[in-house]
């Protein structure tokens, strides 16, 4: 049997030789390293593809992101699922022009008389366009801190339509009201063809 005394001078003769190897080949570097990880996440995701279709990447779309060539309906069913929409007039005040000139630029402004308290308030205001390609325009989200729900910003229109601002409040109830707007010149590229 061995000595302590040896076992720990056997180890550090070892480790003296452990050290020396580490010296010459420190592991992989930082881009071989960074190269072996993106080489699994593609391996990863093309396997994932293989298995489960190329839908299967697309498949988690946020509420709020518009999808291309999207239908109105879809939009809102997409958006609020089953939810109703309530009439919004006296509610809910959306300006912007009866006649667009230009549809590259139009003005609208969307007011929410409605509470803004922390148990009660906006959360957010939609603005769609029934003729646009991408119906869902913007989303603005608020918390009570604001004070008020009130936006101003400009929009593009693609073709003669009626514009939506729909609020939804905290508690899923949702108002809308739409105004109709002849666009003269197209503000978006191809109007949809419907």
């Amino acid at each position: 049997m061995e000595s302590p005394d040896q076992l720990d001078l056997d180890y550090s003769g070892q480790s003296g030789m452990v050290q020396e190897l580490n010296k010459k080949n420190q592991g992989p570097s930082r881009r071989a390293f960074l190269r072996g990880l993106a080489a699994i996440l593609t391996l990863g995701a093309a396997a994932k593809e293989f298995l489960f279709g190329s839908e299967a990447l697309g498949q988690a779309v946020p509420s709020g992101f518009p999808l291309p060539d999207e239908t109105v309906e879809a939009t809102l069913k997409r958006l609020f699922g089953n939810r109703p929409l309530n009439q919004g007039e006296g509610k809910v005040k959306l300006d912007l022009p009866l006649i667009a000139e230009d549809g590259a630029n139009v003005a609208v402004t969307v007011e929410a008389n409605l509470p803004m308290t922390p148990a009660t308030y906006v959360s957010n205001i939609y603005i769609i366009s029934d003729k646009n390609r991408r119906p869902m325009i913007a989303k603005f989200s608020f918390t009570p801190e604001a004070g008020k729900a009130y936006i101003a910003t400009s929009i593009r229109l693609a073709a003669t339509t009626d514009v939506r601002a729909v609020v939804e409040m905290n508690d899923e109830m949702l108002y809308a009201v739409s105004r109709h707007v002849r666009v003269t010149v197209s503000g978006c590229g191809d109007v949809p063809q419907n």
